[in-house]
């Protein structure tokens, strides 16, 4: 894997970059539009796309970007694609819109299915949570030193569980119900996974849709500060697999000891 720890740095400045610029848009005045599937879009998310797929080609030249602003390429023509940059330019477009601050840049490097690098920075306070397969996670508060960031054991008793600012559902209410002693942490965008590994969060369970650029940086993240992130019957998440490029409800854990389908609700499909 040196050949992407090498490749670390500069992504890291990349993602840096976009932020920079997202953070420009997010201080003025900007327009807000409707895609298709009725997901907010600004030109926040347009600009932190131009410079990280221009960038990326550059550093990179011949792999794919697949972006969540950019063209949808077809399965026949990416299913033959053995390695490719994932990004989405703007994790938590709504809470961009909503000026709370807790949104991200994704990007991430998969090769045969799985997420073998992981950056994921945050433009308002500019810290930084990074992975390569093999080498370990790390976060990087702005203007620090990066350090190794590992996740928690949950020894049962209380419990600190992430959960979507914007997507709350009543499936969620009902999986609180298996904890006696909860703490909800409410977050946008790929920061939930980023606590969890981080420690500062026991488990993530998204039972609503995502697509796979919400989850790909995050996944390196998690499995290299110790944790997983995986579908509700405990498998990791894969990309590039199939037509859709939706992922399954998903869990995000710290501490891969339990059998989190335990905490799946009554009647939900796995």
């Amino acid at each position: 894997m040196s050949q992407y720890n090498k490749l670390l740095a500069p992504v890291k400045a990349i993602a840096h970059q976009a932020g920079d610029a997202i953070m420009k848009i997010y201080e003025g005045h900007y327009c807000v539009e409707q895609k298709s599937d009725n997901s907010p879009v600004t030109e926040a998310d347009y600009a932190a796309h131009e410079i990280i797929n221009k960038a990326l080609t550059e550093l990179t030249p011949g792999w794919p970007v697949l972006s969540e602003e950019g063209e949808l390429v077809d399965f026949e023509q990416r299913s033959q694609w053995q390695r490719y940059w994932l990004v989405d330019p703007l994790d938590g477009t709504r809470e961009f819109i909503k000026g709370n601050g807790e949104f991200s840049v994704n990007i991430a490097l998969i090769e045969n299915h799985r997420s073998v690098l992981g950056v994921i920075q945050a433009p308002v306070s500019g810290d930084c949570y990074s992975a390569v397969a093999g080498g370990g996670a790390t976060f990087e508060a702005a203007g620090q030193n990066p350090r190794p960031i590992q996740s928690q054991q949950w020894n049962g008793g209380s419990i600190t569980i992430a959960g979507s600012r914007s997507h709350r559902m009543p499936v969620f209410c009902n999986f609180l119900e298996f904890f006696d002693d909860y703490r909800v942490l409410s977050l946008g965008s790929s920061l939930k996974s980023c606590y969890v590994a981080q420690g500062r969060a026991d488990i993530y369970a998204r039972f609503g849709p995502t697509s796979e650029w919400d989850t790909a940086a995050a996944q390196c993240i998690l499995e290299e500060a110790g944790g997983g992130l995986t579908d509700m019957g405990l498998q990791p998440l894969l990309y590039n697999s199939k037509d859709s490029l939706l992922n399954p409800p998903f869990f995000s854990f710290g501490d891969p000891r339990h059998d989190w389908r335990d905490y799946v609700p009554d009647g939900f499909e796995v």
